[in-house]
């Protein structure tokens, strides 16, 4: 093992017990407390993790996966990932400051936000992280004057007019502008390694991936002939992290793979990455949040019959986190979250039309249009795949203090993990063999792996 994780940092879940039996519990504790305060808290299954990244090294196995940690910088992932061998993109200061502060070095740290603060790049140069982004004449220049020893990977812009979130409309030089860029750097004795691109959050076009693979070739070809030594190339996020996607995972590796096979063979020299966030963390997370009040209101219309023949009502429901904190997905994603009730109501129950709202402004309504049995005051509802951009993201949306994370894993999923990272030579029988994986649930297909993966330096 590294050492980046132990089993003090979670909640071993045993053979028989799943971490939803795990949920129920804290769920059951919390109403109990005698404190009088009861809030929302996460519930984060690490196995859960651990799967994504064999699947993930299954499907594309010739990709170097890189953490986004602005998608989730709790500090049970961050070490998971860690010692999966994982490097790291961040976005930050703070965020290179956390993944060091856990004994990651800077040789796996990218630095990737194209728009950065001089001094930020001032702490990069001095806590040798090298590898920076950059997509216009300003940043180049910045990183001329605060950071010339750095790498430089140059950010493409794609065509993710259908995708969710639309990164081209911030970052990414245009395929006119690259040249002039790449000239400007060997002029500047900057050294461009790489190329960078994103499609984009919630792209419905796996080809976007093709052209955008495509577009790098060209780029790497410009560069060749100014003299830049480029071996990088960097295929961004926009995996999506849940099943039951419009695109499957397994169908956007597919065509990844077949690009690649046609512009950066086997052998040709180019070290490929993916900075990953949704992907690995959303179906990991759960939350679980408290009803702190409720008011009913009489429908004047004449609409949907209540069983009981009383008159039409809705039920207001207010939640202690709302659409500012950890249900952010409300206004980022367009994402209406579906509560499971930890009560299950019986078949007789009446339902009622229902909304639910957080405790900030008029704008924060959590979800509405729900069809709900009778709840009350201090009731729990819990929500899944809540584990992109709902930790360590409160405090800059303007929300409420970080919820409490609980952190569990099975043994199972703990062994395979251990088994995973012990070095080659110590683990030559176990080569290529199929490793059976369970992480909290029944897994049907057994992944079947290779030699240990633990990225080198990206320099």
């Amino acid at each position: 093992m590294a050492g980046y994780l132990s089993e003090s940092d979670f909640v071993m879940v045993e053979e028989g017990f799943s971490t939803r039996d795990l949920l129920e519990e804290l769920t059951l504790g919390a109403s109990q407390a005698t404190t009088g305060e009861v809030a929302a808290f996460f519930m984060a299954d690490l196995g859960a993790v651990v799967r994504k990244h064999f699947c993930f090294l299954k499907c594309l196995p010739r990709v170097r996966p890189f953490y986004a940690v602005k998608c989730n910088s709790s500090l049970g992932v961050l070490k998971v990932l860690a010692e999966l061998g994982l490097g790291f993109s961040c976005a930050n200061k703070a965020e290179m400051e956390l993944v060091q502060r856990i004994g990651v070095p800077a040789s796996k740290i990218i630095y990737a936000n194209p728009c950065k603060q001089i001094a930020q790049i001032k702490y990069a140069a001095k806590h040798g992280v090298r590898l920076l982004r950059f997509d216009n004449e300003m940043e180049l220049a910045k990183v001329v004057r605060s950071h010339p020893s750095a790498k430089m990977v140059l950010c493409i812009a794609t065509d993710d007019s259908h995708s969710l979130s639309r990164l081209s409309l911030k970052f990414g030089a245009s395929l006119k502008s690259c040249r002039h860029l790449l000239e400007n750097a060997k002029k500047s004795h900057v050294e461009v390694v790489g190329v960078s691109f994103h499609v984009g959050s919630g792209c419905p076009d796996p080809q976007a991936y093709a052209q955008s693979i495509a577009d790098a070739r060209l780029v790497f070809e410009m560069g060749a002939e100014l003299g830049h030594t480029m071996h990088i190339l960097d295929l961004g996020g926009g995996f999506p992290g849940i099943e039951g996607a419009k695109v499957r995972f397994e169908e956007i590796a597919s065509v990844i793979n077949s690009a690649l096979d046609l512009y950066f063979p086997e052998g040709c020299g180019v070290d490929i990455l993916a900075e990953l966030g949704r992907y690995y963390v959303t179906s990991a997370f759960t939350v679980a949040v408290s009803i702190i009040a409720k008011k009913e209101v009489l429908l004047d219309q004449p609409g949907r019959e209540e069983e009981s023949g009383s008159a039409p009502k809705t039920i207001v429901y207010h939640l202690d986190d709302g659409v500012y904190g950890i249900f952010n997905s409300v206004l980022f994603d367009n994402i209406c979250p579906t509560p499971i009730l930890q009560k299950k109501p019986s078949t007789e129950q009446p339902l009622y039309s229902s909304s639910l709202w957080g405790p900030a402004d008029g704008s924060d309504c959590v979800a509405e249009g729900l069809w709900l049995p009778q709840l009350h005051v201090g009731d729990w509802l819990v929500f899944d795949n809540m584990g992109a951009y709902t930790v360590g993201t409160g405090s800059l949306l303007g929300g409420t203090q970080a919820c409490r994370i609980t952190y569990a894993m099975s043994r199972v999923a703990w062994e395979a993990l251990r088994r995973q990272l012990l070095p080659a030579e110590q683990d030559e029988d176990a080569e290529g063999m199929c490793k059976p994986l369970s992480c909290g649930w029944e897994i049907t297909d057994t992944l079947c792996v290779g030699p240990v993966f633990t990225p080198a330096s990206i320099m």
